[in-house]
């Protein structure tokens, strides 16, 4: 092992090191599955907004942002940021306080599907049901993705076999959030989110100084067509611009729909200790999630200037998602502390997969021991077996997940946009209508949940595939569907009780 790999491994050992010990400080506060599962309602502000962002951004803001404009130019890259700095604005600022109140208020509601149950008074628990069961389905595959990134990364750098590597990483993850469940994941995506801030701005300045300066990197990026353009993109293969219409551009903001309908961003919502303090976390959210996604559009551009410029080789296809990594490769063999900066960025990374990794694992680890035993099976267990159950719920998905994850062939990043789709089509309409319109009832809640994602699926794998104007990101008609099909069911069946009409008003304030 060189000098430089140990440095990164120094580096990044530490940071591994800090995610146990907060797991254990915070395995002290577990006393209850509230506690476990949505950390008592304690979260400051600070913790609330930037464990939201960081459990959102996965690997996607290091590595697949700046993989895609450093392809095609800042148009794919820079719409999909723009349609997910929107939804991360209007999910905050329309359904975060609505949500934490309404929680409270139906039944101190401790996850998605507690609250879509309580919500509606669904004696049958078949929203319960379906609920846990979509939460299942994409956010174990999901959760696979993360473990396998993680592996990729090790086996990269110091030449440790892949299962190795990956077993490693899941064993940290699943470590941490077994001892200390919800406040666990909260208080480590807070620090990683700090880490990835710290990487991003690391790479933007050491990146464009090997590029030759901000001028050479505008220069290398203004040579080629419509690399600048955002209605036009950049084909490598032809070497001209090719249009990027208006249908197009709908169908990659639609990326920020995916929010109102994502069980771990939601749970943040829900789980802060004063619904007031939103106001600030809204704000703190917003405005580091704008500079980060910026920065991963530019970082993408800085990559190809480094490429022209002789100091990074050419990058094609699913490798010009290492851009990152390859700038702190370059970065470690300036010395002992630029090597140990290189960690940072490494561990960076590494933040971005973690973050998302403990928060799909507790919120499908919810799914079924707080759901499916005990909500709909109707297991009566004490405070201290249902948490010993959570965690082994918690370990038990993570072999899944690890089983899932053992083909280092596997992709990482191909199931995200599905997954993505799917909770936001399944739940995200349902969200809305069960938040601000008083006439939904449990029969749409029930239908448009589940023709969300029937949909997506449909439109993933069958009409997408016709090309042409059918090349629309499956989560758009799959929330349009579903949100037509809870109003056509709602008002075709029964109205809610008058009790649940009660409450709605209380929950609106």
């Amino acid at each position: 092992m060189t000098t430089a790999q140990l440095c990164i491994l120094i580096s990044i050992s530490i940071y591994l090191a800090m995610m146990l010990a907060v797991g254990f400080i915070c395995s002290k506060n577990n006393n209850t599955t509230d506690d476990f599962y949505l950390g008592g309602r304690k979260l400051g502000p600070f913790v609330t907004a930037m464990s939201a962002e960081a459990s959102d951004m996965s690997s996607w803001l290091l590595m697949g942002l700046p993989g895609v404009a450093y392809l095609s130019g800042i148009c794919d890259a820079g719409w999909t940021a723009i349609g997910l700095a929107a939804g991360t604005y209007l999910n905050w600022l329309f359904v975060a306080k609505r949500i934490r109140r309404y929680s409270h208020i139906a039944g101190n509601s401790i996850t998605i599907p507690d609250f879509f149950s309580n919500r509606y008074r669904d004696k049958s628990r078949l929203l319960m049901l379906f609920s846990a069961l979509i939460i299942l389905i994409f956010f174990i595959p999901y959760t696979a993705s993360g473990f396998a990134a993680c592996g990729k990364l090790f086996a990269s750098l110091f030449g440790i076999h892949y299962g190795t590597a990956m077993i490693i990483s899941a064993l940290v993850i699943v470590a941490y959030t077994t001892m200390g469940g919800f406040l666990a994941a909260s208080t480590t995506d807070f620090i990683q989110s700090i880490v990835m801030t710290i990487a991003l701005v690391i790479v933007l300045f050491f990146g464009t100084h090997m590029a030759g300066g901000f001028e050479q990197v505008m220069e290398n990026a203004k040579s080629l067509p419509g690399y600048l353009s955002m209605f036009f993109t950049y084909q490598k293969e032809t070497g001209a611009a090719s249009p990027y219409g208006a249908i197009t551009i709908i169908s990659t903001m639609a990326w920020g729909l995916g929010y109102f309908g994502m069980p771990h961003i939601l749970l943040r919502f829900m789980a802060i200790e004063e619904e007031e303090k939103l106001t600030l976390s809204r704000r703190i959210a917003t405005v580091w999630v704008v500079i980060s996604l910026a920065i991963g559009v530019v970082i993408g551009v800085i990559g190809l200037g480094m490429t022209k410029a002789g100091t990074m080789v050419e990058l094609t296809g699913s490798n010009s998602e290492t851009i990152v990594v390859r700038v702190a490769d370059l970065l470690s063999h300036f010395g002992v502390l630029p090597a140990l900066v290189a960690g940072v960025i490494l561990a960076g990374i590494l933040a971005c997969t973690m973050s998302t990794s403990d928060s799909q694992l507790l919120a499908a680890a919810s799914g079924v021991s707080q759901n499916i035993f005990k909500g709909v099976m109707k297991i009566n267990m004490s405070e201290k077996a249902m948490i010993i159950t959570a965690r082994v719920t918690v370990l038990i998905i993570s072999l899944i997940a690890m089983f899932i994850a053992r083909n280092p062939d596997s992709s990482v990043f191909a199931i995200v946009s599905f997954a993505w789709a799917g909770f936001g089509a399944s739940f995200g309409p349902v969200v809305i209508c069960a938040l601000f319109w008083k006439r939904s009832n449990r029969n749409g809640a029930l239908a448009g949940m589940i023709t969300g994602g029937v949909v997506v699926f449909v439109w993933k794998y069958l009409v997408r595939p016709l090309g042409g104007a059918w090349d629309i990101y499956e989560l758009l008609p799959a929330f349009a569907a579903s949100c037509i099909v809870i109003a056509v069911v709602s008002l075709a069946t029964a109205p809610p009780e008058q009790e649940i009409m009660d409450e709605f008003e209380r929950a609106r304030g």
